[in-house]
């Protein structure tokens, strides 16, 4: 039975354009379309009109009053941690009492301490609480996520994660693009054989997932302290061979060396690049890869932000991303992504809302569904409260601006 939605009368609708076939760059990062006074008709969950004017708008089957209110694409949020056992907030007291992120590590607390709840929990467990963070993200406005695994750092918990990921995507009303990150951290029982656990990610993980089909990209924590870029190396290499693109942590608490890297393996992205020089800046702007900065990250965890202005100015290619996990972000909350963008890295609301639209779209390789509204696609949108502008998000950052979330032919009530 045909099902159809009208939104009528919208103040704006907001990214109104066919998707550029590549990542949006340097000035067209700062323009954002849009439509004043203008009405969507959907049927079927697919964008079958974009209308002008008011006059003879279609009938419905469900009508929405959008006046005064702003109409954009769902977020594109393409680096999470969805998926974990328990939340880690007696690290964030060990922070406010002096110790650092790296001290922490060390004495078997992050990745590791994730780890350890990650294997005494079920796979049903995992899913019901990545259920409820699915939803809560959702209502947040978020329309398609990337989930790593990397809190199991043994064959059978990577995969008990990647299968629950792969658990999400079967039921969830938004597209999810699954990450294996199995090179997130050197476990307790390989601390003094490195090479094993590389040879045990090389030689066992990789091939079972690939068996599996269980992920679409390969990551590795290319990082002082973690894993070398030699290693990385050997690792995104064992990944593309089983036809896994690399999507990879790099620059976050050193200068490591992972953007050139990520670059000599054709990276879909490199992401953090809080520690990144000149040189690095530069290679970005020149090459295909899409630098992803997540500002959430250093803000709670309170080491600098990347320099998203130089990246943005020098014509590199910016997505933002949540980086939603127990240890350094635990919130999912696009629009406060977007404050934090504006304030800390210093984009506009345009440049901040297109990073994380059409560019965080691409960041996934989901170009095709997300990030934009046009005709003909897949109705993801997001309707915000009453406000002057779409500006108001980013700046009101302590209010909750969305009042409804359209998925396909189901209209959420956020508020």
């Amino acid at each position: 039975m045909s099902k159809s939605i009208l939104i009528k009368r919208a103040k704006s609708i907001l990214q109104t354009r066919d998707m550029p076939e590549l990542p949006l760059r340097g000035a067209d990062l700062a323009h954002l379309p849009s439509l004043e006074n203008a009405s969507l008709f959907i049927r079927n969950g697919i964008i079958e009109r974009i209308l002008h004017s008011h006059d003879d708008l279609p009938e419905a089957d469900t009508v929405i009053d959008a006046k005064g209110r702003h109409i954009l694409p769902c977020w594109c949020d393409s680096h999470s941690h969805l998926v974990f056992a328990a939340s880690r907030e007696g690290e964030f007291v060990d922070r406010i009492n002096g110790l650092s992120y790296e001290e922490i590590a060390a004495r078997g607390g992050g990745i590791l301490n994730s780890a350890n709840k990650l294997h005494n929990a079920s796979e049903d467990e995992l899913y019901e609480s990545a259920w409820h963070r699915l939803q809560e993200i959702i209502n947040f406005g978020t329309g398609a996520i990337e989930i790593k695994s990397g809190y199991g750092l043994n064959t059978s918990d990577e995969l008990k994660m990647l299968r629950t990921i792969r658990r999400l995507k079967q039921n969830s009303p938004i597209p999810i693009k699954a990450t294996f990150l199995g090179a997130h951290a050197i476990p307790i029982k390989y601390k003094e054989n490195r090479e094993g656990y590389v040879r045990l990610i090389i030689d066992e993980m990789i091939p079972l997932i690939a068996d599996e089909g269980l992920a679409d990209y390969i990551d590795v924590f290319c990082e002082t302290g973690f894993f070398t870029t030699s290693e990385t190396e050997r690792i995104l290499e064992a990944g593309s061979g089983h036809g896994l693109r690399p999507k990879i942590h790099v620059n976050q608490l050193s200068n490591s060396g992972g953007v050139q890297t990520g670059i000599r393996h054709n990276a879909l992205t490199v992401d953090h690049l809080e520690q990144i020089g000149n040189e690095e800046i530069a290679l970005l702007a020149e090459s295909q890869v899409i630098a992803t900065l997540l500002p959430s990250c250093s803000f709670f965890i309170n080491i600098p932000f990347a320099p998203a202005r130089s990246l943005i100015d020098s014509g590199a290619a910016v997505a933002i991303a949540s980086d939603y996990n127990p240890g350094s972000t635990p919130s999912g909350k696009i629009p406060f992504l977007l404050s934090l963008a504006c304030i800390k890295l210093r984009m506009t609301p345009a440049e901040a809302i297109n990073a994380v639209t059409i560019n965080g779209a691409h960041a996934m390789e989901l170009q095709n569904e997300c990030g934009v509204i046009a005709e003909g696609r897949i109705a993801r949108l997001i309707l915000t409260k009453p406000m002057q502008s779409s500006d108001y998000i980013p700046y009101a950052f302590g209010s909750d601006h969305i009042e409804k979330v359209v998925l396909s032919s189901e209209v959420r009530e956020i508020c």
